[in-house]
């Protein structure tokens, strides 16, 4: 294993863990939600909900022909660089939203969740490249690990900021934070393939490969289409919960801002003991085992949170969520890398985007709608959210893969 470009593997993951947590989970979603557009009814859960159904529907019709362009075209690090710096970009112009702003703090979400999830597409696609089969699980929890301690980092630096109520200043750290941390990336994981096809001409056979790859997804692959098919339904849940937890904790529990931050120290830390303690059983159980484990706790997770009704039992939620977020985030993309034959990596990874994004579709947008409809009522769209990973569960318990991957000579 190359070690070097390992650790930039990894970095990357506390560079852009840094967005997530103080745009997607805390300062800006609940910044947007209840003081921008306001939420007496649930207008902001429907602004915000419709913010991040538009940047995943844009991800997720644009991954897998992009994942094709970048494997024929050699422009992998180029595309994911380009990405990264336009999610950097729009968090910094996040500084200028103001009450009333709705349609700029918009767009600026758009642009931001747009960059952020596409270049993920990349970046997942380097794991085969930066590590052996028998070490990609502990390699995929480790960058989760790191991921949690860079959120960390970036809502201790959000903290000052928000508590003097200079959301500006928040958002322009985060981007600082983001855009400077990705830098080892860039500098030190592999090299493109030399391209094989005119940037044109890939962009062409990627819309036909594209075509055909979801063919021999759905007729030659069938634990991938499984394992593609359960990963929908319950990667819409943990979406739904990521990009709304901040929101349901101001608006239903009263939570401040600051409580709200202190609130996803607590999620981070104990994500990041999930991703730690669950890292070598991924290996040397299997993704399928760690998955499924992970599955039956978010069940108890959402049936939790529709009950709780004082900020402490939020916290001890928090926990629970917490560890089971890193252990199944971490041993999906692990499973995902077991099933994909050499040579398609960015591609296949595309479709792993965009089912990850297409599931980010409807959930955010049922949740959205669901307590705007109700008159903000967040508990009601919380039961959905716990009848997709039920789903996920059902239909994983198909997928024949997914065993240990210690002892494996080769992909």
């Amino acid at each position: 294993m190359n070690r070097k470009a390992a650790v930039a593997w990894v970095l990357y993951d506390f560079a852009n863990s840094t967005f997530v947590a103080v745009i997607v989970s805390t300062v800006y979603s609940k910044y947007y939600a209840l003081a921008v557009v306001g939420n007496e009814r649930g207008e902001g859960d429907f602004w915000w909900g419709l913010a991040v159904t538009t940047a995943m529907a844009i991800v997720a019709l644009s991954s897998p022909p992009l994942g094709a362009v970048a494997d024929y075209a050699g422009v992998r690090k180029r595309f994911m660089l380009l990405l990264t710096y336009l999610s950097v970009a729009a968090t910094a112009l996040m500084a200028t939203v103001g009450k009333g702003d709705v349609l700029w703090g918009w767009l600026l979400a758009v642009a931001a969740i747009v960059g952020f999830e596409a270049a993920i597409v990349y970046y997942n696609a380097y794991l085969p490249e930066v590590a052996p089969p028998d070490r990609q699980g502990r390699l995929s929890a480790y960058g989760f690990a790191v991921g949690y301690v860079g959120s960390a980092v970036a809502l201790g630096a959000a903290l000052p900021f928000v508590q003097a109520k200079n959301f500006g200043g928040a958002f322009l750290t985060t981007s600082a934070l983001f855009g400077l941390c990705a830098i080892p990336a860039f500098l030190y994981l592999p090299g493109d393939r030399a391209a094989t096809l005119t940037l044109a001409r890939a962009v062409r056979v990627g819309f036909v490969q594209t075509q055909g790859t979801l063919r021999r997804i759905v007729g030659q692959l069938p634990d991938v289409r499984r394992f593609l098919l359960a990963y929908l339904f319950y990667e819409d849940g943990i979406n739904t919960v990521v990009y709304f937890s901040a929101i349901f904790a101001g608006h239903t529990l009263g939570f401040t801002d600051r409580e709200v931050i202190l609130l996803f120290f607590v999620v981070q830390f104990s994500a990041l003991l999930g991703a730690w303690l669950w890292a070598r059983p991924t290996d040397y159980k299997g993704p399928k085992f760690v998955v499924s484990i992970t599955l039956v706790q978010w069940c108890l997770v959402v049936v939790a949170a529709y009950f709780v009704q004082t900020k402490f039992q939020f916290f001890l939620v928090a926990v629970l969520a917490g560890t089971g977020l890193g252990a199944v985030q971490a041993a999906s993309r692990t499973f995902m890398a077991t099933l994909i034959p050499t040579g398609q990596e960015a591609e296949l990874f595309g479709f792993y985007a965009l089912v990850g994004k297409t599931s980010a579709i409807f959930g955010p947008m049922v949740f959205g709608l669901a307590s705007w409809l109700t008159g903000g009522n967040q508990r009601i769209a919380i039961v959905v959210v716990g009848c997709l990973f039920v789903l996920g569960l059902l239909l994983l318990s198909a997928v024949r893969a997914g065993g240990p991957t210690v002892g494996r000579a080769e992909r």
